[in-house]
């Protein structure tokens, strides 16, 4: 303690529980500092996952599926996790199968830009599929 008070710095008890305790000098708000700064820096470099929807009608025309297959491979393309849904509205939940199929089709499609995360699933009124992107090599 006495060789912190000379240099003007503080004694860190680095680890209590060795025998005898570890302890460091050293400017204790400067250390502080830098490890928030080394902090920031991993949570930069973390991968942020970005999930984008589409929406199908379980009757959606050819045109319109090309064109949500085509937005899609793209979504994939840029790295990002695609949720394709197909919302049945009022009795059109008797087409849960058009609807499955549908969902089926575009994983198949979109076979060589991304894998499947989760089969169609129904919850309520969705019919609702995870697609990852796969990995670029």
């Amino acid at each position: 303690m006495e060789l912190a008070d000379e240099q003007g710095l503080d004694l860190v008890e680095i680890s209590p529980n060795a025998k005898p305790p570890v302890c460091k000098i050293m400017d204790y708000k400067k250390f502080l500092y830098e490890q928030k700064k080394r902090e920031k820096v991993l949570k930069a470099k973390a991968t942020k996952v970005v999930i984008k929807e589409i929406r199908f009608g379980p009757q959606t025309d050819d045109h319109d599926y090309e064109f949500k297959k085509k937005n899609a491979e793209k979504f994939l393309k840029d790295g990002a996790k695609l949720k394709a849904f197909v919302f049945f509205k009022g009795r059109s939940i008797i087409f849960k199968e058009q609807g499955q199929i549908l969902l089926l089709r575009l994983a198949q499609d979109l076979e060589d830009v991304g894998k499947v995360e989760q089969l169609p699933k129904l919850e309520g009124k969705r019919m609702t599929m995870f697609i990852a992107p796969k990995k670029v090599k």
